[in-house]
């Protein structure tokens, strides 16, 4: 319950509900993170100190015209706090409002994809391989229902379903805006299940996947923040569960969806020459060598297969005139809540297991 949130992150709520522009404006709401206020009080930046550097998710959440001087408030904050300053999944608005700045410096992270809702319907449906999954699952006997945000919550079986998809990724479990707990705050938020009946146990249907959307309102749309399945679940699931998410926000006349950041997708779409050379070079390498962990190929193809209006670029922007190293260990530690060096130690011996065990 909304009422039950502690006082700063109803503040950060409902500001999130009026002015949330970027596609993860409503990640600041979740567990972990800090939060920011304007001295009008029409302002929240959600961040995560690490480093020394405040981290910020996505942008300020204000109103467009305010943009610039909410910026300039919270940098003389931290700033006058010793603190530096780097926002991490910055869109459109915030790019445009510091491109001509001295004092910022960005990195392009990738891009996401973005639908008009109906348009997704319409695309997905008339793209063969696409259709075939969803008539693979249907056949399959998989049906999706949504939930509403008190079932999901209190749904041990989600919970299970998280933890099992959790456990079958090589990294441990990253925070930030890739919080994985989301089910502990769902009030504005969509929860789709896909399940199928079973001949077996105490007659409930076995749980094969869900998907969480949280509000994207100054866009009247919605960001699919994640959709974990379990290990065994029939092909076209989860492209089955997404058809029927995206038609109920489209009956509800949303005019925008994103599956969220592919990071390092289309980098050749949008200019980034600005970037120093050092990091063209560690992106570079985190796309070659940094597959063995997290299959970022994978995921830009399963996001263009249901062919996108549009890519949209994120960015991660410094308050520096050039790019730090220091900049990407606290991005890096913000998402692994800790070391960075200690989660890719963890993956690394994760990876090692598992070829252990498949030999």
């Amino acid at each position: 319950m909304i009422s039950e949130w502690p006082e700063p992150v109803r503040r950060a709520r409902d500001l999130v509900m009026i002015h949330g522009w970027n596609a993860t404006a409503y990640q600041i709401v979740n567990p972990g993170i800090d939060h920011w206020f304007s001295a009008a009080g029409d302002a929240v930046v959600g961040y995560v100190e690490r480093s020394g550097i405040r981290v910020v998710a996505g942008a300020p959440v204000c109103s467009t015209d305010r943009l610039p001087a909410v910026v300039d408030e919270f940098e003389r904050n931290s700033t006058g706090r010793g603190r530096g300053v780097c926002y991490f999944g910055a869109e459109a608005r915030l790019e445009g409002a510091l491109r001509e700045s001295r004092n910022h410096s960005m990195a392009l992270l990738g891009a996401q994809p973005a639908w008009v809702p109906a348009t997704w319907v319409e695309k997905a449906e008339s793209y063969p391989s696409v259709r075939a999954q969803f008539n693979r699952a249907a056949n399959k006997g998989v049906t999706v229902r949504e939930w509403t945000g008190n079932e999901a919550a209190e749904s041990g079986r989600l919970h299970s379903v998280l933890d099992q998809w959790l456990a079958g990724r090589r990294l441990p479990p990253m925070h930030f805006l890739v919080e994985p707990s989301t089910l502990e705050r769902l009030d504005d938020r969509r929860v789709f299940v896909a399940s199928r009946s079973v001949e077996h146990g105490k007659n409930l249907d076995q749980i094969l996947a869900f998907a969480i959307l949280s509000p994207v309102p100054a866009r009247n749309g919605w960001l699919v923040e994640q959709f974990p399945r379990i290990p065994n679940a029939p092909n076209g699931t989860i492209e089955l569960l997404l058809r029927h998410a995206v038609i109920a926000v489209t009956d509800d006349q949303a005019d925008y969806i994103t599956l969220g950041l592919a990071p390092l997708a289309k980098r050749d779409l949008f200019p980034h020459d600005s970037e120093p050379q050092w990091l063209q070079l560690a992106l570079r390498l985190t796309g070659v060598h940094g597959k063995r962990f997290y299959n970022f190929g994978g995921l830009e193809r399963f996001k263009t297969k249901f062919q996108p209006d549009t890519w949209e670029p994120i960015y991660a922007i410094q308050r520096r005139k050039s790019f730090s190293p220091r900049a990407l260990y606290a991005i890096a530690g913000a998402f692994a809540s800790g070391s960075p060096f200690g989660i890719i130690a963890k993956a690394i011996v994760s990876t090692a297991i598992l070829r252990a065990q498949r030999h």
